[in-house]
């Protein structure tokens, strides 16, 4: 058997069509996944096939082709941007005398070298685990030997056991670990559901832009880089939407299609944010042409994780380099379904903002009300709850004000206190367009 190089930057990359020929699209993103994990990619082999080969994936000739690539090119990993079984990468890796790596394997490779964060590590030492699992047949021919020498004889454990066994007793310790990691953020939870602050979710395909427009609108400094999975630690922020209202924004891990089910897995408690979110911010390339499939497979990935019904507004990033101007685009009932806006020049950040109130406007309450100078107790109270937006001194000695709260609070209040709701006089519904301006652009 071969002996493992200890590096893998020179790779050749391998694209077959299964029925049809693979599309271009999906191998240029195959090119940028090598690229982000450090690789010099010498070639790509494509091709097509009815059906997957049971033994290599690719015909027998395939191989042999590859296989004087490979000499030519001086290349030390094969990457195939497929899903292979356990033995295929065997069989591949003998015959090709170089290390194979699938897309799941490559994908977990870019975590690995992203993840910052003690959370962040162990769950990518997770899926790493649980994907080597099945794979420790592979291409180490000393995991077949039993132990022997002296006082090592007697189970007949082979090593290919003891490392089954050691592999198991790791994933059973990272397990323990990142269920405490997971108590400790659903403390968090209950912390905001008990104040009532909502949390708006970032979601979106990889490299759309994401922590470009978390530090747009929270200053926070996330690392952002035109690459694939620039960043995977989850990181909240504060938002404030104006008159005393904020929300929790939550900078999330990116999608890509065919996102390892290890990785969803391991990932459960920081995709816990986007399952318990009260708002998606779906973010998308408006400049990449094939933004409809990158929605869909993104869709595809909140139904896998449980957060599919979740309320969504489509932010279309990049538009600086269409050339357009932010806007705002309504469904038929009047709610904003999407918002066109540049992260990085920072244009239509204004109609986003207010994208996002008004969702959380809709469960509030908003009008004058006039006092008697006898209802103190009741301004006090509305001061409580931090409602007053204006408050003016009326000609009978009583007040004029303007408050805002949620309609629940603002119910509670009216029974307590004996307040009829129709005093308040609420303003009138402004018509709702099909498409809105940005304020920030002429």
């Amino acid at each position: 058997m071969f002996d493992r190089p200890k590096l893998g930057e020179r790779a050749i990359l391998v694209q077959v069509g299964i029925g049809s020929r693979a599309p271009q699209e999906q191998i240029e993103e195959f090119q940028d996944l090598a690229r982000s994990a450090g690789a010099h990619v010498c070639a790509t082999v494509t091709g097509n096939r009815p059906a997957p080969d049971s033994r290599f994936f690719i015909g027998s000739g395939k191989v042999e082709a590859l296989r004087e690539q490979v000499e030519t090119e001086q290349a030390e990993l094969v990457l195939f941007n497929h899903e292979l079984s356990p033995s295929q990468e065997r069989n591949l890796e003998a015959a090709l005398r170089c290390r194979v790596l699938d897309r799941a394997g490559l994908i977990l490779d870019i975590f690995a070298q992203r993840a910052r964060s003690f959370e962040g590590k162990l769950q990518v030492e997770l899926a790493q685990l649980e994907h080597l699992s099945t794979r420790l047949v592979r291409g180490w021919t000393h995991l077949e030997r039993q132990k022997g020498g002296i006082g090592l004889r007697g189970p007949g454990e082979t090593q290919l056991e003891t490392d089954r066994r050691l592999l198991g007793q790791r994933i059973r310790q990272l397990n323990r670990r990142l269920q405490r990691v997971d108590q400790q953020r659903e403390q968090g939870r209950r912390t905001r559901r008990r104040a009532e602050v909502p949390t708006v979710s970032l979601v979106g395909y990889t490299n759309a832009g994401k922590s470009t427009l978390f530090n747009q609108l929270t200053d926070a400094g996330v690392f952002a880089a035109d690459q694939l999975f620039a960043t995977l630690d989850p990181t909240l922020r504060r938002l404030e939407l104006g008159e005393g209202r904020h929300v929790v924004l939550a900078d999330t891990v990116g999608f890509v299609r065919d996102l390892p089910h290890e990785l969803v897995a391991a990932f459960r408690s920081t995709l816990q944010e986007t399952r318990d979110a009260a708002l998606l911010l779906h973010m998308v390339d408006a400049a990449d042409p094939h933004r409809g499939d990158r929605i869909g497979q993104v869709n595809d990935v909140l139904t896998e994780i449980g957060a599919g019904q979740v309320r969504q507004i489509q932010v279309f990033n990049k538009i600086d380099l269409l050339g357009e101007s932010p806007r705002v685009m309504r469904d038929e009932l009047g709610n904003v379904s999407r918002v066109w806006l540049s992260s990085t020049t920072g244009a239509g950040m204004d109609l986003l903002v207010d994208a996002i109130r008004g969702v959380f406007d809709a469960d509030q309450v908003r009008g004058r009300i006039h006092m008697d100078a006898a209802e103190a107790k009741i301004r006090a109270r509305l001061y409580e709850l931090d409602a007053v937006l204006e408050d003016a001194v009326a000609a009978d000695g009583g007040w004029d004000m303007v408050i805002s709260l949620p309609e629940r609070d603002f119910r509670a209040m009216c029974r307590r206190e004996g307040l009829a709701p129709e005093r308040l006089v609420r303003p009138p519904c402004a018509p709702s367009n099909t498409f809105l301006q940005s304020r920030t652009v002429a």
